[in-house]
């Protein structure tokens, strides 16, 4: 008896602790206040990688379900994220994984931390242009200003020195980085030297005044400061400035509280880069693309322009494919959102994303109903080779 009763309380105490160990394993990482306060690359690195299959609800709008459960195959994917805990993958910081519109999958390595933005490099475009997007859900613009003059929009301009071909240019060229403005790097390093004229509008107005003539031969695909077009034109129609406008029109709207968004030389919030955020924001955002625009049921953002920026509207070359490998093909570009196909078996499976230089992804596979987020901080790593053999399996029936 007295054996059958130590036995007992043997298992009692390693259900207990087992029970106990789970639990202190499903908090995610928090950055200290100390931690906040450094630079990225001061964040020490986290001792031990966080992975969990069961994510916990929080109170930021974000529904939450169980890898394997919900969907997904779980082994496969905690076989990627022990992969991606030893350095196998490069330098990650966070992986999430939605489906069906639950987050099933949450994990951070190296320097991420659930509560700390992280920079997002050119991912910024697209939430600049959401922002755009948002503006016209509010009557600000309408769809149909997407093919009008840019500078129609912008009242505080001088045409009578602008370079020709100015009237070419389109929000939508813009927004799909073929302003075909181009501007030599000595004009730049010009510009930077007296930087007050490129305060406001002024901006726009000098590279109008500097770029090469706007021709069709000019109007091509080119990765480039476009961006700033967009925020130019917001920042004229919105009530208020452009800053403003994000702030309590779209992350507002889906509570980012927690993000950093750096002011450029013309004192409108930067375009094309420098933003910050947390990987629960970026959740966030593609989930608003993913539910063409709706939010909790409201629609911030035209689905009509939703339905434009997460096509290819055009295809880039996959000479220089970002982040890809053998199953990704076809690269091309919508309104700062990037797209590819991923094959998979005998199947291709088509694929948007937001892309950050460094590892800064939100991967939207709708035929899926699949969001994966990376941020990392490893400019050698194909992150979208990753998700078409590693990840999509996981998710095939």
């Amino acid at each position: 008896m007295k054996n059958k009763t130590g036995l007992l309380l043997l298992i009692f105490l390693i259900i207990t602790n087992s029970s106990f160990a789970q639990q202190s394993d499903s908090v995610a990482p928090e950055a200290t206040a100390a931690e906040a306060e450094l630079s990225f690359r001061e964040i020490p690195y986290l001792k031990k990688a966080f992975i969990n299959a069961t994510p916990t609800s929080g109170k930021d709008g974000i529904l939450v379900g169980n890898l394997g459960v919900d969907g997904g195959n779980k082994a496969m994917i905690l076989t990627l994220a022990k992969e991606i805990a030893n350095n196998k993958h490069g330098k990650f910081d966070s992986f999430l994984i939605t489906h069906k519109g639950k987050l099933l999958f949450e994990s951070y390595y190296s320097r991420g931390r659930i509560n700390l933005p992280h920079s997002q490099a050119s991912a910024t475009k697209a939430y600049t242009g959401l922002a755009l997007g948002r503006a016209i859900q509010l009557g600000y613009l309408t769809m149909a200003d997407l093919d009008k003059p840019l500078v129609n929009f912008l009242k505080d301009l001088d045409p009578t020195k602008f370079v020709e071909g100015v009237e070419k240019i389109t929000l939508h060229q813009a927004m799909t980085m073929r302003s075909g403005i181009r501007i030599s790097k000595e004009q730049r390093e010009e510009f930077e030297k007296n930087p007050s004229q490129l305060e406001g509008q002024g901006q726009i107005q000098a590279y109008l005044e500097h770029s090469a003539p706007i021709t069709l031969d000019s109007q091509r695909f080119k990765y480039q400061n476009d961006p700033m077009l967009a925020m130019q034109v917001l920042d004229a129609v919105v009530p208020g400035t452009a800053k403003d406008f994000i702030k309590n029109e779209l992350l507002d709207k889906m509570d980012i509280t927690t993000y950093g968004w750096r002011t450029a030389l013309s004192g409108l919030p930067e375009s094309g880069s420098r933003s910050s955020m947390t990987s629960h924001a970026m959740v966030k955002f593609g989930t608003l693309a993913m539910n063409k625009g709706k939010w909790n049921g409201e629609q911030l953002v035209p689905e009509a322009f939703i339905s434009k920026a997460t096509d290819r509207i055009l295809y880039t070359s996959d000479e220089e494919l970002h982040y890809g490998g053998k199953d990704v093909s076809n690269q091309g570009y919508g309104y700062y959102w990037w797209s590819a196909d991923m094959k998979y078996s005998n199947k291709s499976y088509f694929s948007v994303s937001a892309q950050g230089g460094y590892g800064q992804f939100i991967i939207l596979i709708r035929e899926l109903d699949l969001m994966v987020v990376f941020t990392a901080h490893d400019n050698d790593t194909n992150y979208l080779q990753i998700t078409a053999e590693r990840i999509l399996p996981a998710f095939i029936k």
